[in-house]
């Protein structure tokens, strides 16, 4: 459980984080068609385990470097839907050919806070979230790489 307490606070204080350190960011809408074949470059995230239909989802994506994996502000793409159980799909472009990651948060309740007992989130690759990693696993762990087409990841929601 500390494991995941940690993993959420930290990703989801990350995610909520409204002041930008860089002077990126946009939030679209979860327009599956630009996810199509020859639409890239962009990432279809297939997520699931979505525990519940309460609440919304928020996905972001990251350059997968050191220096803007999960920074205040660093992240590049937002899509925000409400959530439904089971699995659920987004569709986020990318700049350019390149190495990303990609953070979700499902905030059950829809209060815009973290409930460290109640809230969801997953991560690029599916990585060990730990005490010892503070909920934050490198971005070695969570980087994938995108050609110019669109890359197809899965990623598996945690909660308490």
């Amino acid at each position: 459980m500390l494991k995941f307490a940690a993993f959420i606070a930290l990703s989801t204080t990350i995610l909520l984080s409204p002041t930008p350190a860089f002077a990126s960011g946009k939030t679209v809408s979860n327009d599956l068609g630009k996810c199509r074949s020859g639409a890239g470059p962009a990432v279809l995230i297939n997520v699931s385990g979505v525990k519940e239909s309460n609440g919304t989802m928020r996905v972001q994506n990251y350059r997968g470097t050191a220096s803007e994996w999960l920074k205040t502000g660093a992240w590049l793409y937002r899509v925000e839907a409400p959530a439904k159980t089971g699995n659920m799909q987004f569709c986020l472009p990318v700049p350019s050919a390149g190495t990303y990651a990609v953070a979700i948060r499902h905030d059950i309740n829809a209060n815009g806070k973290t409930d460290i007992f109640g809230d969801g989130g997953g991560m690029s690759n599916n990585p060990s979230i730990n005490i010892f990693n503070l909920g934050k696993p490198s971005y070695k762990k969570t980087a994938f790489n995108v050609g110019n087409d669109v890359k197809s990841i899965n990623i598996s929601m945690k909660y308490r």
